[in-house]
């Protein structure tokens, strides 16, 4: 990834009131893969102390538009088509962190694998919690 690549994603990143809200991190940018970490707080959690899937599927679907946007050389914006989601176990712990990879990148269509985990602090250990196929397409 170029520098100017990767500065446009890191700007774009932080200029988002959504992510900024959700205290997220942007923690790798590299051309087809992207990674994001979200810390826990009380409003993103159900009764029983796991994140809620809503708020797994809105990471996968961020984590996954920054990865589609990786993949061209220059500036895009790009759109969901289909997400899908598959839910492992409950997400018990501190953090969610997203790890999404283009599988295939068209001229218009984007496929993106998206692996969401959890972080416990203390703990270097991942916990894997969900898995997603999501279609992008590229509109600008």
């Amino acid at each position: 990834m170029t520098p100017e690549k990767r500065k446009l994603i890191t700007d774009s990143f932080n200029r988002s009131e959504t992510l900024q809200f959700y205290k997220a991190e942007l923690l790798e940018a590299e051309t087809d893969f992207i990674s994001i970490k979200i810390p826990k707080m009380e409003m993103m959690t159900r009764k029983a102390g796991m994140f809620n899937g809503a708020m797994i599927a809105s990471l996968v679907d961020v984590s996954s538009g920054y990865a589609a946007v990786s993949h061209y050389a220059e500036d895009c914006y790009v759109v969901t088509v289909e997400l899908k989601v598959n839910y492992l176990r409950p997400a018990m712990g501190d953090a969610l962190v997203s790890k999404s990879y283009v599988i295939k990148g068209g001229g218009k269509i984007i496929v993106v694998r998206t692996e969401i985990y959890v972080q416990t602090e203390g703990s270097d250990s991942e916990s894997h919690v969900a898995t997603s196929l999501v279609t992008m397409m590229k509109i600008k």
